[in-house]
């Protein structure tokens, strides 16, 4: 009898030692955060991507997001969430938490409970790979796309989280990247031209016509993406306070700003604004404040979305038209491009005596001294991220290729992947 009333004595003190710790406001953002950003990828990018496409290629689209989201999720709980964000080494963790080990119900990181975190983080790793798919879109057999998004989320993705969000070696030198501005649109930028480079071309590319086939659809899944940046840039504060609230602010700004850019530039070009072009700006606009989104104010989001929109519709035209690159959806000019400004700017726009440093929202306690000596130790976050990831991605698709075929073979390009690798239609007129 005494023992029983101890140990309920124990349990209770227990309770409330972690309910102590426990701030419900944080936790219930971060829930809703959570399940912001899986909705980013499940239905937002499956969906914008799902349109840009042909439409004999959508059902290919559609399942290779939903594939990529389970098969993270497993690694992420197997081994993933452990070299991410367990263990001291300066480029990756330990396996101290493979399956989760440890992972309890009274477990906390910071003022949330950790199985939060762990989800929270989860859904960052799910959308990375999954951005890749729109370099490959309409010719990687979907078997090869499998294998490759595990060996790189396992290589790339989970090295560089660990680098800069889990205490390894970016991190210690001082590199700031708020919600993935590296470890999200760099990686996948550089392994989308990586990827695209290899694979080639699509048949016809660059003369023929290969436009979306549905821009509703385009439309659909963009405003999910930019309804679901909310949890990906104000989550990334880990924190309902003042820091999640600017992060949402100027995640919305740089949109704005970043899809009225781009849907300007093609009206002067072209003579006529289009829907996917300022649906892309606004991608462009989200891709590029998110580095900068825990450290710049208002005025820094309005410049950043201005030159988000500038600067990633150039770089479209520079990679499909002077380099001849067929980077399907455009997933190095946009996240690739966009990320690496944002994180270059945050270096001037984040620093009380930098340019509209009046704005920032606290890179200057991180930083030692000028904009300058941050931006150097930025670009040192964007060269190793950027090299690793380009020689990782590389070296991963010549392994796969030992294994299986890269990309479907010319006539299944022809009849296209929904039939060829699925034996699906996107639509049955009959």
């Amino acid at each position: 009898m005494i023992k029983t009333i101890l140990t309920m004595a124990l349990l209770t003190l227990a309770s409330l030692s972690f309910a102590e710790d426990l701030d419900t406001g944080d936790t219930a953002w971060i829930l809703t955060s959570t399940a912001l950003v899986l909705f980013m990828t499940l239905p937002g990018l499956a969906l914008f991507y799902a349109g840009l496409v042909r439409s004999k290629n959508a059902i290919s689209v559609l399942i290779q997001c939903f594939a990529i989201a389970c098969i993270v999720s497993v690694a992420w709980v197997v081994y993933g969430y452990s070299l991410a964000f367990k263990g001291d080494g300066a480029f990756i963790g330990d396996l101290s938490a493979m399956f989760l080990s440890g992972v309890e119900r009274d477990s906390m990181t910071g003022t949330i409970p950790e199985s939060v975190f762990v989800m929270f983080q989860m859904t960052f790793a799910i959308i990375t790979p999954a951005l890749v798919v729109g370099a490959f879109a309409e010719r990687m057999k979907f078997g090869a796309m499998c294998l490759f998004s595990l060996l790189w989320f396992t290589v790339v993705y989970l090295p560089a989280c660990h680098m800069i969000w889990g205490g390894g070696y970016l991190s210690e030198i001082g590199v700031t990247d708020f919600a993935g501005g590296l470890v999200v649109h760099l990686t996948c930028g550089m392994g989308a031209l990586v990827t695209a480079i290899v694979l080639g071309p699509r048949k016809g590319f660059p003369s023929s016509p290969m436009p979306p086939h549905n821009r509703t659809m385009v439309v659909t899944g963009a405003a999910m993406l930019w309804v679901g940046w909310f949890g990906f840039n104000a989550g990334s504060a880990v924190a309902a306070d003042g820091s999640a609230g600017m992060a949402m602010l100027v995640t919305h700004i740089s949109a704005a700003v970043g899809a009225l850019t781009w849907m300007g530039i093609e009206w002067v070009k072209m003579g006529k604004p289009t829907v996917i072009g300022i649906a892309t700006g606004m991608v462009a606009g989200l891709a590029t404040i998110t580095p900068a989104a825990g450290t710049v104010g208002p005025e820094g989001a309005l410049l950043i979305g201005f030159l988000a929109g500038f600067v990633c519709f150039y770089a479209t035209q520079l990679v499909k038209i002077t380099f001849r690159i067929d980077d399907t959806l455009d997933v190095f000019p946009v996240h690739g491009v966009g990320g690496m400004v944002g994180i270059v700017m945050l270096s001037f726009l984040g620093l009380e005596d930098g340019f509209l440093g009046s704005a920032a929202a606290g890179l200057s306690d991180q930083a030692n001294g000028s904009p300058m000596s941050q931006l150097i130790i930025q670009l040192k976050g964007i060269a190793v991220i950027g090299i690793w990831t380009a020689v990782a991605s590389w070296t991963i698709l010549k392994f796969v290729s030992l294994f299986t075929d890269l990309r479907v073979s010319e006539e299944e390009e022809y009849v296209g992947l929904d039939v060829t690798e699925h034996e699906e239609r996107s639509y049955d007129l009959s």
